[in-house]
């Protein structure tokens, strides 16, 4: 009697776990994962977003030493313009990435006729995960912005990066 109840209980003991024990445990990892995965991509947005504040911030500064040098902002884009793909500065942020991995464009935006203002803007790239992410600004005279709500323009409430 004894042999026939330690086989049971051997048998009892190597079952496994049934369907339903897997379907949870999977339910579970679902449900942490639908929960997890967006915070994790607001993270990747606000971490891409700082990269590029600090690209923009080190954009404007060639653009004030290109102003040093020439005394003027014109002249600072690829090729000698005023507007468009930066000559002074990398084109793209991450800066410190290669360019198949940038998240945003960058650009001078516009310059005043006679020289002594500038925007610079960093446009998120479409297809990253940024691209929904509205456009990032510098102005010459110390002003930054970021259109949140990513409608083309900027409202009065705009007129800051951590708002």
């Amino acid at each position: 009697m004894k042999d026939s109840k330690s086989h049971i209980d051997a048998k009892r003991r190597f079952q496994g776990f049934t369907l339903i024990e897997l379907m949870i445990v999977v339910a579970i990892v679902g449900i942490i994962t639908a929960i997890a995965y967006p915070s994790y991509q607001g993270m990747l947005k606000g971490s891409n977003r700082s990269t590029a504040q600090a690209d923009l911030m080190a954009f404007a500064a060639a653009m004030e030493r290109h102003k040093a040098a020439n005394f003027t902002y014109q002249g600072a884009a690829d090729g000698g313009g005023s507007t468009g793909t930066p000559g002074v500065f990398q084109t793209h942020s991450p800066a410190s990435e290669p360019a198949a991995n940038k998240r945003y464009d960058l650009t001078i935006d516009t310059v005043s006729a006679n020289g002594i203002s500038y925007r610079i803007k960093a446009t998120p790239v479409s297809g990253s995960v940024q691209a929904d992410d509205g456009a990032l600004y510098v102005f010459s005279d110390g002003r930054k912005a970021w259109d949140q709500d990513n409608n083309g323009s900027l409202a009065q409430s705009e007129y800051c990066w951590n708002c």
